[in-house]
Formats: structure tokens, sequence, C-alpha cells
């Protein structure tokens, strides 16, 4: 699979010879929204097997070997070159695909309302063949320990068509906010506990679940030994059923980092206790604040170095956005930022003649356009900014990736899973 960045008067047309692919199947790959207006700095996938180098400066078959992880004697016998041989700048080298390994991926899905809207469904039919677990967002318990169900329509059915792990989320929401106080009764008074974990049982074993996730956030500090208490008891009980136990973490950098979102959560306790753990490492730019990249993957990899430290490798799933955030300047606090789909941004950089640039410090694309007379700024995701975090997952030999949330288009993500991982499925 290439990536490619789109340059100065180029088209499909050029770019398609470049690569000895056609027209019709960039488009396809991409689901391009704007196929006869391409966008300076847009990348595109290039549906090809393995890819191609261009020459610069100072290289030789021994340092692109390097980069590139096959040797100069494969690459030598590949192109039909001398392993000695003067490569000339701008030179195309075939590389062939590397080896690929196993890697989980899980998508949270959120039904809002009272019905299911087609985009969602459509959304998990086509996203479930690459994922290990589905996960419809989310059962809420309620302070007597009974729960209160999302809208899952034909979620499970797609789960087994595709052989996704049905993933039953558990949070601790109170009208649409995480409750510290339910938390407190949640975790800390027995006859509720154990109703609520009665109610997990008979709710999954009606349904199909075979991964339990706790989404606990907010929690107060002092009930930071009373979650790993239940987790472990919940464990336990789960373990009887053959069922796996999860659970979402803040994105932290430090054991003993402040602050309610992270003090209630105890990295090292859940890296022995679950079967794995999802840490949210995104919303660095969120809906509510000043612009920037949503996951930017300097503090990304900040929190995954921390983690691989007190939990083991091949239980972390790292957080992934897929979307983008559309904000008007100068930024004013309580004002609130539009959510866009990657499709949805290079549309805007098209419709707006504006050229989508690329922060390497963040790895993400962003581009900035004027309309109504208001100045605005995006943040999105796009082919580098996931093969970016596809890297660091093979860096730091994680578990694998989690995404918040389906339903917002992104085909070049699914495509680019394909190519870098085998995808793991426990289902039958």
């Amino acid at each position: 699979m290439q990536i490619h960045v789109v340059k100065p008067n180029e088209s499909l047309t050029t770019i398609a010879r470049t690569y000895h692919s056609t027209t019709q199947d960039i488009v396809e790959a991409n689901d391009l929204p704007n196929p006869n207006n391409l966008v300076i700095g847009q990348s595109l996938v290039i549906p090809i097997i393995g890819h191609f180098y261009f020459v610069q400066p100072g290289d030789s078959l021994f340092s692109i070997s390097r980069k590139v992880g096959v040797s100069a004697q494969e690459l030598a016998t590949i192109n039909r070159l001398n392993v000695n041989q003067h490569l000339n700048v701008g030179f195309r080298l075939y590389i062939p695909q590397g080896k690929k390994r196993n890697a989980e991926f899980n998508a949270y899905v959120e039904p809002r309302g009272t019905t299911v809207a087609p985009v969602l469904e459509t959304s998990a039919r086509e996203a479930a063949p690459y994922l290990t677990y589905l996960a419809p967002f989310s059962f809420q318990v309620r302070r007597d320990g009974t729960l209160k169900a999302p809208l899952l329509n034909n979620f499970p059915a797609i789960a087994k068509a595709n052989r996704n792990v049905l993933m039953m989320v558990i949070n601790n929401q109170e009208n649409d906010q995480f409750s510290d106080e339910l938390g407190r009764i949640l975790l800390n008074n027995m006859a509720i506990q154990d109703k609520f974990l009665n109610n997990i049982v008979s709710t999954a074993n009606k349904y199909g679940f075979r991964d339990i996730h706790f989404d606990f956030e907010f929690l107060r500090p002092a009930d930071r030994e009373a979650y790993n208490r239940f987790l472990r008891k919940a464990k336990q009980r789960f373990k009887s059923q053959g069922w796996l136990m999860s659970t979402a973490l803040a994105p932290k950098t430090s054991a003993t980092q402040k602050g309610k979102w992270y003090e209630g959560h105890d990295y090292k306790a859940h890296g022995e206790i679950a079967d794995f753990v999802v840490i949210m490492t995104y919303e660095w730019g969120y809906s509510g604040g000043p612009a920037m990249a949503v996951s930017p993957i300097d503090q990304v990899r900040r929190v995954l170095e921390y983690a691989v430290t007190e939990i083991p490798s091949n239980k972390i799933m790292m957080g992934q956005n897929l979307y983008g955030y559309d904000w008007t300047l100068p930024f004013v606090q309580g004002s609130v930022a539009k959510a866009v789909s990657p499709q949805q941004a290079i549309q805007l950089a098209a419709s707006h003649h504006v050229p989508i640039q690329y922060d390497t410090k963040a790895q993400a694309p962003f581009f900035k356009y004027s309309s109504a007379g208001k100045q605005h700024e995006v943040w999105f995701e796009d082919a580098r900014s996931i093969q970016a975090k596809f890297n660091l997952i093979k860096e730091l030999n994680i578990r694998g990736m989690s995404y918040w949330k389906l339903g917002l288009a992104f085909p070049q993500n699914w495509l680019l899973i394909v190519d870098n991982f085998t995808v793991t499925k426990h289902g039958s």
C-alpha cells in the first residue's frame, strides 16, 4: 500500500500512472469525495501490494534497506540492480510488502435517541470485517444496581456474522455525565454491587456478550482501591463464564498524576487484573477547547511509553479517534467546535480551495479557511496520521487499537489495517 501526498498540478491520472495503478482503483480505495478537485497536501492511499520508494539525495541501497527493513541484496534483485549501483535522485524503487503481525481492533458504536440511525448500522457492517471486538456504547448503571441498556438492534448479529467478540460496555453515567457519586455507591455498597454483577451476568448471557468492559470515569480518588477490589471480584465472576474483562483508562503519564480524571485509575492494578485495557489517547484537541490535533502522536507516545512500564504491552490497546474538529477562530471559552469526518474535512478544503498542511510533531493534517467572515481551523486524521499510530503499535509491541467511534467515514483507515496487520478474530 502506498501513501501519496498530492502536489501542485497533479491529477488522478498522473498519480495513477506513477504507481502503475488506475484512477478508478484510487477513487474506490479512498472513496474520494473530490476526484476532480484534488487538494494540495491531501493524502491518498494507492491500493498496490508493497510500495515504491523514490531515491533521495545521499541514498544508497544499503541506507534505504535500513529504512524499509529489506536487505540491500533483496532490493537489488527485485529492482534488477547491482547492489553497489549508484542511484539517481528520484529513481523509483519497488519495496515488497513486509511481514504482518497479529493485532486486535475494537470499535465503539454509540446510538443516540430512540432509534439506531441507519448510518450507524451501515458503518458497523463495513467496519466489522476489520474488528476483533464490536462495542455498543453503553449500558448505564442505576444506583440500585440495575442496568439501562443501549439500543442494540442488529449489532449482536453483525458481530456474530463477522466473528467479533461482542463487548458489553458499562459506565457510571447519569444524565450523560460521569457521576462520582454513582461510582461510590457501586464500588462500596456490597449489596448493590452484588446485584449489579448478577445483572451483568444475566444480561451478557441474554445477548451474547463475551467481554465485559468497564468505563468508569471521574471516580473519587478515595475509591481507587475500591475500584481495584471490585475489578478483582468481577474478574473471578466472569472467568467462570469464560468471558474476558477489560477496562477503559484515562491517558496518564505517571502513577502520581493529579486530577479527578486520573487518580481513580491504577494502571498497575488494571494491568494485573484485566485481560486488556483501552487507553483513551485522544481528545487533547476537543470540541470545547482551542484548535489542535485530537491525538497528537507526541502526546500519545508519552502516555503509551509510561503505560508499558506498568501494564504488559500485550494488554494495551491504543485509543484512536475516527473524527476531527472544525473550530471557529478566535477560540472563545464556551464555544463548541463541530465534529467532522476525514472525508468531510477533505470536502471542506476542496470547496474553499485551501491546501492541507501537515504538522510533523503532532503527525496530523490541518488547514484553515474563511467562511461568512469567520476564520476556521480544522484538524483531522488521514492516511499519514493513522500510519504513524500503526508504526507506534509495532514499535511498542502493544495489543492493538480501539476506535472512538463508528459513524464518521474514514475509508483509508480500514485499508491500512489490512496492509499492516492480520486482524485477530476470537468469535466463532
